[in-house]
């Protein structure tokens, strides 16, 4: 058997400890947003985050209180392909914000971290929403800084936290391998975790109604009236009946329905954007832990695993769905010291019915869905995740057959373009001309090349290859190497047929997402601002600026002579730019004598 500790590779004991304050915080001294504690006898600091009971420290004023994310803090949180930026609890950030901006954390954390220490960031409740984004704020400053790799990376455990940002965070944070840092440990009945599936307007006053029960400064803190309450019972009913729509929806995704009614249902309802991420501890309750790593198969089991067997329960089990709250303390004491842990990692050997030949090496795994009451349709979803994973595995490794096509056709490109050098023709001026069998053939090349992409590209739009693969720096450096070497090719077609007359810029109105989304990939992970690895737009701006009189231009052409500059000195330019008859050489001849006397280029090109 594996224990929890060496799945997650986290010690049992700290997980533990990290608890217990997690707890302690919220009774910390008032006006403190955190305990700041070192364990005895190791290098581990925890940060413990309380949690807020104020209702504005949950939501905003829009339906689900979202907002997109501060991409100058969280760099990383995006899809490289769709360039699609996150979205995040508004209150949960501007709380958050307003901690690092008035607090010593930032000094503490930092100190903490060049000492060598691991650093773990918690909460309980709403406290695990500000340690979620703590971590992440952490994780990008180890990835910014200078020898950021060698630092020890920062864990985050939260216990009963609410959902905190959009689908892009799983994608982003397993592209980045972040997301095996956030560890949440939920109990079967907790509503919290689900609670922002349900938009504000179904539950705000409801949940200011039951808020006393977890207040300690209330006369109704843990009082059996509130939780018994037709509040709660409302309050837990209407957050899983949204919880029902979320995952009937993402499930009919993931099983591959056509249906239109599908995509009408999901333009008239309004479904919640949060999803989780990470690695997810489920507590059946009886002392036994399911841990589970696959987004898609954890929004599932918050539905499933917290359902009425019959009316007649429904009183207990919503007053276990406040309860559980508030006992993850007792639950990490008694489940890690039994350790009856179950991994799910093979979702597809799900068994589908919950009566299983203890005998049968699934027969652990059947134990544990049964203690969390998932039924078949809820087995059926799980494996659907799973078989999903496994799909987007398939699509890779097809993918993963084209190198070998992508490679040669580049050096067909490559032969093509060193055959024009040797005549002292750039090969963006030559293919734009076509007067030889070469030229037609680079172009043959350049179709096929464009045609593999974007089914890459497509695929990587739909979300349907692993979301580690935007992070995969063979793929990276051979979609640099096609950019680099075709998009020219792209350009000089372009401008050959006159295209900019109807369409207009090719930068503006015409540029492939292939090479859009080829670019983002490089700067994304050299970390460098948007547009500062646009060397192969060239010959494009040389195109839009050659037909504008030079007083309208001028500011751009001194930009553009710029960074050709860095690009001739980097290799990312070659020397046929200069070549006598290129389309650079004629229109920079024509420019007023001033400017040529003055520019660079004059030592590479005679006035």
């Amino acid at each position: 058997m594996v224990k929890i500790g060496e799945g997650i590779e986290v010690r049992e004991e700290l997980i533990k400890k990290t608890c217990n304050l997690a707890m302690e915080a919220h009774s910390s001294s008032p006006g403190k947003p955190y305990i700041y504690k070192k364990i005895n006898g190791s290098t581990d600091v925890v940060f413990a985050f309380a949690r807020t009971l104020s209702f504005d420290g949950w939501y905003s004023n829009t339906s689900f209180g979202e907002t997109q994310i501060n991409t100058n803090l969280f760099p990383s949180l995006r899809s490289v392909g769709t360039d699609e930026v996150a979205k995040v609890n508004e209150a949960f950030a501007r709380r958050f914000q307003d901690i690092l901006d008035k607090s010593s954390l930032k000094n503490e954390v930092e100190k903490a971290m060049l000492e060598g220490r691991q650093v773990v960031f918690a909460g309980h409740s709403s406290g695990g929403a500000i340690a979620i984004l703590a971590a992440l704020w952490c994780l990008e400053c180890c990835r910014t800084r200078p020898n950021g790799d060698m630092l020890v990376h920062p864990y985050c455990m939260t216990f009963g936290s609410p959902l905190v940002g959009n689908k892009i965070w799983s994608h982003a944070l397993r592209r980045e391998n972040w997301a095996r840092y956030f560890i949440h440990f939920v109990m079967k009945y907790d509503v919290v975790p689900r609670m922002m599936l349900a938009p504000l307007s179904s539950i705000q006053e409801l949940l200011q109604a039951i808020s006393p029960f977890i207040n300690p400064k209330s006369q109704y803190y843990q009082h059996e009236a509130v939780a018994r309450s037709s509040n709660a019972l409302n309050f837990f009913m209407t957050v899983m009946r949204n919880a029902s729509s979320v995952a009937s929806y993402a499930a009919c995704n993931l099983k591959g329905c056509t249906n239109l009614l599908l995509e009408t249902v999901s333009n008239i309802v309004q479904l919640s954007p949060y999803r989780p991420f990470g690695t997810y501890i489920f507590c059946t309750g009886n002392r036994k832990l399911v841990v589970i790593e696959n987004p898609d198969a954890v929004l599932q089991l918050l539905f499933y695993s917290s359902q009425l067997s019959s009316e007649a329960e429904a009183a207990v089990v919503v007053a276990r769905s406040l309860n559980d709250h508030l006992l993850y303390k007792n639950e990490m004491q008694d489940s890690l010291e039994m350790q009856d842990v179950v991994h799910l990692n093979n979702l597809t050997d799900i068994p589908l019915s919950s009566n299983v030949d203890p005998r049968y090496e699934v027969a652990s795994m059947n134990s544990a869905l049964n203690d969390l009451c998932l039924s078949t349709r809820a087995r059926l979803c799980l494996r659907a995740a799973g078989e999903w994973e496994k799909q987007k595995k398939k699509n890779e490794e097809k993918i993963e057959q084209n190198k070998r096509s992508i490679r040669d056709a580049l050096s067909k490109i490559q032969e093509y373009q060193t055959k024009c050098d040797i005549r002292k023709v750039g090969y963006y001026d030559a293919f734009k001309i076509q007067n030889t069998d070469d030229d037609f053939n680079a172009n043959v090349k350049r179709l096929e090349l464009a045609g593999i992409w974007d089914e890459i590209i497509e695929m990587l739009k739909r979300y349907e290859l692993p979301d580690s693969f935007e992070g995969r720096r063979d793929w990276i450096e051979l979609g640099t190497q096609f950019r680099r070497q075709v998009e020219p090719l792209d350009i000089a077609n372009y401008y050959r047929h006159l295209k900019n007359e109807d369409t207009g810029p090719y930068l503006i109105r015409a540029r492939p997402k292939r090479y859009r989304f080829t670019q983002r990939w490089l700067e994304h992970f050299d970390k460098v601002q948007a547009g500062a690895r646009s060397e192969s737009c060239f010959w494009a701006e040389v195109e839009e600026l050659r037909n504008r009189p030079f007083a309208q231009v001028q500011d751009r052409v001194l930009s553009l002579e710029t960074a050709a500059n860095g690009w001739i000195q980097s290799s990312l330019l070659g020397d046929d730019v200069f070549f006598p008859e290129s389309t650079y050489t004629k229109w920079w001849r024509t420019l007023p004598t001033q400017h040529k006397q003055a520019s660079w280029v004059s030592r590479k090109i005679t006035p």
